[in-house]
């Protein structure tokens, strides 16, 4: 397949990645990236970079080329197991790693690095999520269940399914929340113009929406931003960044949902996080075989603690109040 126009007047100064991918709406970012990469978007027939401002009247030629087949490979890479059995192993998974194989993330990813093990997975999922029963975002860390066997894999996807494993998350989200404790109801479906995105909107809006719900608690309130735990009660892409991005209070450090790229305490601006202050702290299911209930805790990872703290000194508070809020989720 390919795209062939010219850039209009008006997209003068714009970007070469983010015009194309304006004007070739079957195209992710992520997937326009690799194409520049690959060399096989060309500017007046030549190779460009992304980051090029267009002055307009550049002829630009987009060859899109089928991907080249992916598998999950086994790689020796260090994973923080929280609990295993015969039939299930829970890792902590850290902020940075994608789950499976995928566009722009053929390596590195949980799945290889549980087949690394020699981790044997159920056939549960396709060829690139072996055991795979749900996901984490790459930068959201935190507790994620896989399956190690088919039976194992088939309970779990309905217990996800029936919503009856419990799911907390800590979040840190822009803006003071006025409440000590709320939810959002607000079906999701893709963004129509951002594939790349979800949105947020009530269902009779959006045709392929799905409901969505979301309980929240104040854990503390610290200058600008709110902690707050999280409640999951469905499991769909990007619930929480989306959800809470809705309602104008993004989770700090996700930029794609509108969250401020640098924070800012008093006059000081603080380093920029580099992730999604999001993490899966808590995770509760009944367990396939036994029936048993299992109930997994990951503490929040030193990185979102050292944010935290210098969020709370440089606004004059006293970091020992967070920690306290926090409670057992340190």
């Amino acid at each position: 397949m390919k795209h062939d126009f010219v850039v209009l007047p008006e997209e003068a100064g714009e970007r070469l990645d983010r015009v194309v991918t304006s004007r070739c709406t079957d195209l992710s970012r992520t997937r326009v990236q690799e194409l520049i990469d690959a060399a096989l978007i060309l500017m007046n027939g030549r190779a460009a970079k992304g980051s090029y401002r267009l002055h307009g009247g550049e002829r630009i030629t987009v060859e899109v080329q089928p991907r080249p087949l992916m598998r999950a490979e086994a790689e020796s890479i260090p994973l923080d197991v929280v609990y295993e059995d015969d039939d299930v192993v829970a890792v902590n998974k850290p902020a940075g790693m994608v789950v499976h194989a995928g566009a722009g993330n053929p390596s590195g990813t949980l799945v290889n690095a549980l087949l690394g093990r020699g981790q044997t997975l159920s056939k549960g999922g396709d060829a690139l999520r072996p055991g795979i029963v749900h996901r984490l975002d790459k930068d959201t860390s935190g507790i994620i269940l896989v399956a190690k066997n088919d039976a194992a894999h088939a309970k779990l996807g309905e217990a996800f399914r029936q919503r009856s494993v419990k799911k907390t998350y800590i979040a840190l989200v822009e803006g003071l929340l006025r409440e000590d404790r709320g939810r959002i109801e607000l079906a999701i479906a893709r963004d129509p113009k951002r594939r790349v995105r979800m949105t947020a909107r009530r269902s009779a809006v959006l045709a392929d929406a799905r409901e969505a719900r979301t309980d929240w608690r104040v854990l503390a309130r610290i200058d600008t931003t709110t902690l707050v735990e999280v409640q999951l009660h469905t499991g769909r892409t990007h619930q929480i960044r989306v959800h809470f991005s809705t309602v104008h209070h993004p989770v700090v450090g996700d930029a794609l949902y509108g969250a401020t790229a640098q924070l800012e305490v008093g006059k000081i601006a603080l380093p920029p996080l580099g992730r999604n202050f999001l993490h899966a702290a808590r995770l509760g299911f009944t367990h396939p075989r036994t029936g048993a209930w299992i109930d997994l805790r990951a503490s929040l990872p030193q990185q979102l603690r050292a944010f935290l703290r210098e969020l709370a000194v440089g606004a004059g508070d006293d970091p020992q109040r967070i920690d306290a809020a926090l409670g057992d989720y340190l």
